[in-house]
């Protein structure tokens, strides 16, 4: 009866500790998230700069989009691949 009582309290403390607080951890979660996120960023406030954006002419994007269409169309030809010198060497004595 007292084995059955000792393994019960162990339990129930075991089980109870789960319920205990981690403030120093909750305090801190996120923080390492947000610290990546913040060093990702080039420029916080682009978001306020309504100037255009320098880049290509339109002419030049519709035809580089155009030739990347084609590229998987039609797929490019695979030179035969030939691999010689693989495998076990014959020892020779």
């Amino acid at each position: 009866m007292a084995r059955i009582l000792f393994y019960a309290t162990l339990c129930a403390t075991l089980l109870l500790g789960g319920c205990a607080q981690s403030p120093r951890l909750d305090r801190q979660f996120g923080a390492s998230v947000q610290q990546a996120l913040a060093q990702q960023t080039l420029n916080p406030q682009a978001g306020a700069n309504r100037s255009p954006v320098n880049g290509m002419d339109g002419k030049a994007a519709e035809s580089v989009y155009e030739n990347y269409q084609k590229s998987y169309r039609t797929p490019e030809a695979q030179g035969s691949s030939l691999t010689t010198g693989t495998g076990a060497s014959s020892g020779t004595r």
